[in-house]
């Protein structure tokens, strides 16, 4: 199934720019932790005899009688490792004639990280890819080449049509963030799309996993897809049903009206301890429910966070 670039044109006047520093290759629109001498001030530092007086900051020494050089932070282009969680919930719903207009959770995924792939080519970024489920499936190197980008789009419409459906499995989430977050070895932009399900582990050891991301001071952003209506309110018919784990493919007859205050009681409890998690982790968690569709999610997320940059 081809992804429809053409639903991304909207976003042109958009930029997708990191908000902390980050470790690139050339000059761009993001800070760099390399000093130099462009754009933005960051620090004083004192001046040695016989350097250049071009940056002496003459009025700090009218004030103290001292030679103080002004030091300015480079910016630079960016490294952005996109995560896709391709366990078999992220298949949820279970729908006919799936669509960017009726999505399930994979599909929004897709979307959204080819449309901020859309974003950073135009800005000359890096971008990488790594997708898991049992374990992790993929892991690409992070390159800004046309070459790349196209690679990486022909992989997300492999996923999007279901081609690699066969791989759909358990999820290992916690495994998996630890071996991405060891591989990624650069001050980068990480961007999670994911349920947050983990069929094996328990939840201290997925928020471990989670807060491993943030090591080589990347900069993470969570987005947690959902089917708000089914997965968290749990809106079904006051009749019986037969739900099945897509993952272990359990199958369990019921009425929802009998579990439901129960049910929700849990998983808001979980999604509420996941969001502070994150604010203690300093990540970026964004409420991704499919319901409220693409656009409504996406743009004001990228407009929030030019406005804050």
């Amino acid at each position: 199934m081809p992804i429809e670039q053409s639903r991304f044109q909207k976003y042109n006047p958009l930029g997708f720019i990191a908000r902390q520093v980050v470790e690139g290759f050339i000059t761009g629109l993001h800070k760099s932790p390399f000093h130099g001498f462009s754009v933005e001030f960051a620090e004083h530092r004192q001046y040695n005899t016989g350097e250049s007086t071009k940056h002496i900051d003459w009025k700090l020494y009218a004030r103290t009688d001292k030679l103080f050089v002004k030091r300015f932070e480079e910016e630079t282009n960016l490294r952005c490792r996109f995560v896709l969680d391709n366990s078999a919930s992220m298949y949820f719903p279970i729908k006919e004639n799936i669509s960017l207009e009726n999505p399930n959770k994979i599909t929004f995924s897709v979307y959204a990280i080819a449309c901020l792939m859309y974003l950073l080519k135009k800005q000359r970024d890096a971008v990488g890819l790594s997708v898991f489920a049992e374990e992790v499936g993929l892991l690409t190197p992070a390159r800004s080449s046309e070459a790349h980008h196209e690679y990486l789009l022909t992989l997300l419409e492999n996923y999007l049509s279901g081609t690699f459906s066969a791989t759909r499995s358990a999820t290992h989430a916690a495994r998996s963030l630890h071996l991405i977050a060891e591989n990624t070895h650069k001050r980068s932009l990480v961007v999670l799309f994911s349920d947050m399900f983990d069929s094996s582990e328990s939840d201290e050891v997925l928020f471990s996993a989670l807060q491993h991301l943030k090591h080589n001071k990347h900069e993470v952003i969570l987005f947690h897809v959902m089917d708000k209506n089914l997965e968290a309110d749990f809106e079904f018919e006051n009749r019986p049903y037969r739900f099945i784990d897509l993952e272990s493919h359990e199958e369990l007859k019921i009425n929802p009206r009998l579990v439901r205050d129960e049910y929700v009681k849990g998983i808001t409890g979980f999604n509420k301890e996941l969001k502070l998690r994150c604010a203690g982790y300093h990540i970026d968690f964004v409420e991704a429910d499919i319901n409220r569709g693409f656009d409504q999610i996406l743009l004001p997320f990228l407009i929030k966070r030019q406005k804050m940059n």
